[in-house]
């Protein structure tokens, strides 16, 4: 009992001593902060690592606005948006503006969607909380605030009491808004970034941040921004560290900004015709997909929800139909014997037809250590010359990669061929009997030449 009662004792001064803390890095006041760039030490994570705010702008002003740069490890767009709105808004006034970069270090550390636990912390708040399988990827903990992590953002949250959150996160490519209301200041964040507004989207997912806050606090907003997936551009990057300044700030829009969807238009009018001849990819192959994903990248995942690459290959097969065919079965490929069957996500004829014949959102099976973070486009040809001299055939395949490349803000260099994938710096692979593997097609002097011809289509709208 004495024990017991020394261990209270501790507890409550060290609570007092965090409130103490807490209430004079939130005081309101009129006076500007000599020395924005303060960090905050907020907690520690599972494994022991720290988190922290950077604080930026007048910290005493009555405006308090949070912006979180990622709850999920391997959603990394989110993070470098911080980083550009430490840099280029550290003077920014009238608010007094916390900016997170990660609530997650350890998921970051892991390239991990949940924490260390493998909870999936934006299911891990009070709100709609639901009990949850284990290992599953939206696993919500045993109860609510059961993570450190989730603890460290419920007691910022309550402390500093923020008129305005914003999170970040990956793939979708949307600003979520609510269902009803004017949803004034989503709708500003998606005009001056570019990126569509959307309502009512995960608007009833369980236990997330957004949605406690929101209904635990009546008088502020939060809501998420999903920037697309993959490694965004830095001018994205600048674009969205722009709008969550100027939300922040709450001042009016300024002059000459584009339409809300004018950035979505422009990527539309560089997008070729596609025609879809999809194969069949049902729950089973889909389960093999994970498996193999398990297996080759340490993660059990089927859907593609990150691309890094684009690669290119040759089919070795006389037209399309030949190409469809090797792709539908669902059997083990001829030369690794592993399930599911080989396939890319898109075709380009000779003719420059191109089809699809997987959605973007699924991983396919087309290059050992990349299929993970990759794209993959067939080229019905069997050498590098029979596409680089067939006019038709590379203004179409210049097109379609150029268009992919800009929807998820890849640079040149990031389009290579199956040959070149060794030297991927995403290149990853776990079983050591395929590691080091590769094939032949699109070699490096090759590619140089189809790089080249690519780049001068210009850049991205």
């Amino acid at each position: 009992m004495k024990r017991a009662a020394i261990g209270l004792a501790v507890a409550l001064l060290a609570g007092l001593l965090a409130f103490s803390l807490g209430a004079s890095l939130v005081a309101s006041g009129g006076k500007a902060d000599p020395s924005p760039g303060t960090v905050i030490r907020l907690g520690h994570s599972v494994q022991g690592r720290e988190i922290e705010a950077v604080r930026l702008g007048v910290r005493t002003s009555r405006r308090k606005v949070l912006v979180v740069g990622a709850i999920h490890g391997d959603e990394k767009a989110g993070p470098r948006v911080i980083r550009a709105l430490r840099k280029r808004w550290r003077g920014i006034r009238n608010v007094d503006l916390w900016t997170v970069s990660t609530v997650n270090p350890d998921g970051v550390a892991h390239d991990t969607r949940g924490n260390a636990h493998g909870v999936d912390l934006n299911r891990n708040f009070p709100y709609r909380w639901r009990h949850s399988a284990r290992g599953g990827g939206y696993y919500g903990g045993p109860h609510p605030f059961s993570e450190p992590e989730s603890r460290v953002v419920r007691d910022l949250i309550n402390q500093l009491r923020p008129d305005v959150t914003i999170w970040y996160h990956q793939p979708w490519g949307q600003v979520l808004a609510p269902c009803h209301g004017p949803a004034r200041l989503e709708r500003r964040y998606s005009r001056v970034s570019g990126i569509p507004m959307k309502r009512c989207r995960g608007q009833h997912l369980p236990g997330t941040a957004t949605s406690w806050q929101e209904h635990k606090y009546g008088d502020t907003t939060a809501f998420v921004v999903e920037l697309p997936a993959g490694a965004p551009s830095g001018a994205m990057v600048r674009r969205n560290a722009r709008a969550a300044a100027l939300v922040a700030r709450g001042g009016g829009l300024p002059a000459r900004l584009p339409p809300v969807h004018a950035l979505s238009r422009g990527l539309a009018a560089i997008k070729p015709p596609i025609h879809e001849m999809l194969i069949p990819f049902g729950p089973r192959r889909k389960r093999e997909m994970a498996a193999y994903s398990l297996r080759h990248y340490g993660k059990r995942e089927w859907r593609l929800r990150r691309v890094e690459q684009i690669v290119d290959h040759l089919s070795l097969t006389p037209d399309l139909s030949s190409l469809y065919n090797t792709f539908a079965p669902d059997r083990p490929d001829v030369e690794y014997h592993e399930l599911p069957g080989v396939c890319s996500h898109y075709g380009i004829g000779r003719s420059g037809r191109i089809v699809r014949f997987v959605p973007l959102g699924i991983r396919c099976r087309h290059v050992v250590g990349l299929n993970h973070l990759s794209v993959g486009i067939e080229h019905v040809g069997q050498r590098e010359g029979d596409v680089l001299g067939n006019p038709r055939q590379l203004r179409a395949s210049l097109r379609l990669t150029r268009w992919l490349r800009c929807r998820f803000h890849l640079r040149v260099p990031r389009v290579i061929g199956h040959a070149e994938s060794l030297s991927s710096p995403f290149y990853k692979e776990l079983d050591p009997r395929f590691r080091g593997r590769t094939h032949g097609d699109w070699r490096h002097r090759y590619m140089q030449v189809y790089r080249r011809k690519l780049a001068h289509l210009g850049p991205c709208p």
